[in-house]
């Protein structure tokens, strides 16, 4: 991607959501919603304190992000849609969970 975001600015693609709902019914597109979930792929250096002191996001490229549904600006680079939003508009970071447990 020829995109560098500034401050605190996040580039995140939006993770399609299922096309069948829990019980086997296929959702048509028409009746979907936009998901609120989405992968970042990039992220500017971070905000200045009010010291001038640069701050470094929390986000890193990879992460599995959690959204408003409003947030961010939707635009296409090199024909892929994206989302650029602050990193004040992320709710959270999903992380991964492992199947395994350990037995009690």
């Amino acid at each position: 991607m020829k995109f560098r975001p500034l401050h605190d600015r996040v580039v995140v693609k939006r993770i399609d959501a299922e096309e069948k709902s829990a019980g086997g019914i296929i959702i048509p597109d028409s009746a979907k919603e936009k998901p609120s979930q989405g992968e970042v792929v990039a992220v500017g250096p971070g905000a200045r304190d009010e010291a001038g002191k640069l701050v470094p996001l929390d986000v890193k490229a990879g992460d599995r992000v959690l959204f408003g549904k409003w947030s961010g600006t939707e635009v296409k680079i090199d024909g892929t849609d994206y989302l650029i939003m602050k990193e004040a508009d992320i709710l959270g970071v999903l992380e991964a969970t492992t199947s395994a447990k350990k037995a009690a």
